[in-house]
């Protein structure tokens, strides 16, 4: 290798490293971009009206802003506060029902004594070592509420970084393309800007399939738990269509909160609630998903639970929040640059 050569060669591995240590910012920086791409369909949306483009994306932003505020308040305190009543109330219905347990095993052992009663005695036992665990546990978790809301303040932060730059980028983005652009060899330029618009274009695709699934997902989960009667329907539906945007690992999270208000209420209801939720999402990702990412974008399942997993593990939670739309993006770069530009023009 010439000079030259071994010169342009170690400054791909800088920038590779530079850009490696920078991928917490690229990816809030990519949320942005996509949060920028469904404002915009909005935003065009509404210009179809005779309304001036400042103003539908004012409108646009102003409805994503106020949504975000809806749903904080429906969804945050109400759920806060019965989750923490949770982890007062459990210990002590545990505590309860071993109190009841003995009463039996007293009136029992009159009854019917042997050594079997010896032996339940010991699981008795065990059961009170258990339940004096999970007191010891609970406090903690109740003492650590501080911890993590100052945990949430950085993600607070993360999210107005997002908001501006979305605001940026909503403002004139065919400034920032062009800026873009630029840095790409001549030759290719007018490639990438078609290549930029396809991106934009599964993007789009991809934010209608997501809304669309999100909606009927909570639809169905506030129909059913307001058949099962379950306290804050409202809000735990809202959870579970947010959370559906995390495949495979939202839906699990999802189910969580309302079995444990469920559990509240009569124990019953929690094991209802776990059946509503499973045959929700097992509708959800064999018909629902499928047919509308087959309408929308081609993706194939194991790309996708394989996405997840990497961008989980190199990138963190965020990685996995933006797993789809990046493979949404990542494929169309694969396609157009590595398949089509690359490999079908490879001579020997």
């Amino acid at each position: 290798m010439t000079l030259g050569q071994w010169f342009g060669f170690s400054a791909i591995l800088c920038a590779i490293y530079i850009l490696w240590q920078v991928r917490q910012a690229l990816l809030l920086v990519f949320a942005a971009i996509v949060l920028a791409t469904a404002l915009n369909k909005l935003a065009r949306w509404i210009q179809r009206f005779g309304i001036k483009r400042s103003w539908a994306v004012f409108f646009s932003i102003s409805l994503l802003i106020l949504g975000f505020i809806t749903i904080f308040l429906l969804v945050v305190p109400p759920l806060f506060d019965q989750l923490q009543e949770l982890a007062t109330r459990v210990p002590r219905g545990l505590e309860r029902g071993l109190q009841r347990l003995n009463l039996w095993i007293n009136y029992l052992e009159t009854q019917l004594p042997g050594e079997f009663w010896q032996n339940l005695f010991q699981v008795d036992l065990q059961i009170n070592a258990l339940i004096q665990q999970l007191q010891r546990i609970g406090n903690p978790l109740i003492g650590g509420v501080g911890a993590f809301v100052g945990n949430t303040l950085g993600g607070l932060l993360g999210f107005l970084l997002i908001l501006v730059l979305t605001i940026m980028l909503l403002a004139d983005p065919v400034a920032y393309r062009r800026a873009f652009i630029q840095l790409i060899p001549s030759f290719y330029r007018q490639r990438l800007n078609g290549i930029l618009d396809q991106c934009e274009i599964a993007l789009g695709l991809w934010v209608v399939g997501a809304l669309i699934d999100m909606s009927v997902v909570a639809v169905c989960s506030l129909a059913g738990l307001l058949v099962l009667q379950v306290p804050l329907a409202f809000a735990n539906a809202i959870l579970a269509g947010l959370l559906n945007l995390i495949p495979n690992i939202g839906p699990t999270l999802s189910v969580i909160p309302p079995m444990a208000i469920a559990l509240l209420e009569d124990p019953w209801k929690a094991g209802f609630v776990f059946i509503l939720y499973f045959l929700i999402q097992q509708a959800e990702s064999n018909f629902l998903m499928p047919y509308l990412m087959a309408q929308q974008v081609s993706l194939l399942p194991a790309i996708t639970l394989l996405s997840q997993g990497f961008f989980l593990t190199f990138f963190g939670f965020l990685g996995l929040l933006l797993a789809l739309p990046l493979t949404v993006v990542g494929q169309v770069l694969v396609q157009e640059i590595l398949i089509r530009d690359i490999l079908d023009h490879w001579k020997q």
